[in-house]
């Protein structure tokens, strides 16, 4: 037995946001079920009791906003050591 049940494609569910993975349900203890990412525990998992495929959809929904371009300071030293900080042009 394999002690996981996985999800049917018909059932719309998301993919796991960090690796891309199809979800399971796996049985928690006595509490009840949880979908969880098969390939790394320590991604996000519903919290244990009725299969809640849409708590699963609701965080794994993929990141489309962009992070803002941010200025960045370079160092440079000359032979004492002397640090000049600037930005790039």
């Amino acid at each position: 037995m394999r002690g996981y049940i996985t999800i049917p494609k018909s059932v719309p569910c998301r993919n796991c946001k960090y690796c891309g993975s199809r979800p399971i349900v796996a049985l928690s203890g006595k509490d009840g079920y949880v979908v969880k990412c098969p390939v790394n525990s320590n991604h996000y998992q519903t919290p244990a009791g009725l299969i809640d495929i849409d708590d699963w959809n609701a965080y794994n929904i993929p990141n489309t906003e962009l992070e803002p371009e941010r200025d960045q300071l370079v160092a440079c030293y000359d032979s004492k050591l002397n640090y000049t900080f600037f930005l790039p042009v």
